[in-house]
């Protein structure tokens, strides 16, 4: 426990002050965390980062986090969305050139954590861009929906959520850690609006990511128990991988632009 306070002690000395100030650091925070949560998917199935497989996919992670850093180098009739999936064809021809160590099921498997991570970080800069109140309110609801589950479900909690996936998880701590998210981040949004949506639609919004927000963890929960580890990595001792500290932001934050909050 004392190695986990102090872990999320330095993190957040380092986190917090990257998104009040914004701007180009947000922009390099997001691609250095979606190339490390990149690593922890190679990682997890046992391959090695210093190949060119994970080249691709790191260029490809990085440029659906930041969709500029390529545009200026291509042609004016080539869209990053093209780019991207000429990655995904060489990640297709490695299976070629590399078959002995590099299958289809890989290629699949990387494209997939591309988009998930991809996607995932460049809805946390584009989030930061609408406003520090609105990257607040999706943290919010993850801290809160994860506090409230935790100590609900661990004093309450009788049914199980998802045994085969996450056997501490119950549903007792699921339905709590929504009411928590949902009185907390009403009263944040009372005093920083983050949207010109009525109070019951933020309400309802906020149930809806909380909800997401739990999805991400189990969806990642499953990913590890799938490749048999308990954590996506180590570069945070005491709370695992970058996926680990992330994987709900990752789901609500793509949400948070669907629903047209970012």
């Amino acid at each position: 426990m004392k190695q986990r306070i102090i872990t999320a002690v330095v993190a957040l000395a380092i986190f917090i002050p990257i998104i009040l100030m914004g701007g180009w650091l947000v922009e390099l925070a997001a691609v250095a965390l979606a190339l490390v949560a990149m690593a922890e998917v190679f990682i997890m199935k046992k391959q090695i980062i210093i190949s060119v497989e994970a080249l691709i996919a790191f260029v490809g992670v990085a440029a659906l986090v930041l969709p500029n850093l390529i545009t200026g180098w291509l042609p004016a009739n080539i869209s990053p969305n093209f780019a991207f999936y000429i990655l995904v064809l060489l990640l297709l021809l490695c299976t070629v050139f590399f078959n002995k160590s590099f299958n289809f099921d890989d290629a699949g498997v990387y494209t997939l954590a591309m988009l998930y991570i991809g996607f995932g970080f460049h809805y946390f800069v584009m989030a930061r861009h609408d406003g520090l109140a609105v990257l607040f309110y999706a943290l919010l609801i993850v801290w809160c929906t994860d506090t409230g589950a935790y100590f609900i479900g661990k004093y309450m909690g009788k049914h199980k959520l998802a045994p085969h996936v996450s056997p501490n998880k119950t549903w007792e701590g699921s339905v709590g850690g929504v009411i928590v998210a949902t009185v907390v981040c009403t009263v944040y949004v009372l005093f920083f609006p983050v949207s010109h949506a009525s109070l019951m639609t933020m309400i309802l919004l906020t149930v809806i990511l909380s909800i997401a927000g739990q999805l991400g963890d189990l969806v990642e929960s499953a990913l590890k128990r799938y490749y048999g580890v308990k954590d996506s990595g180590k570069i945070l001792p005491g709370h695992g991988g970058i996926l680990d500290r992330f994987d709900s932001l990752l789901f609500v934050l793509p949400l948070l632009h669907l629903l047209g909050i970012v």
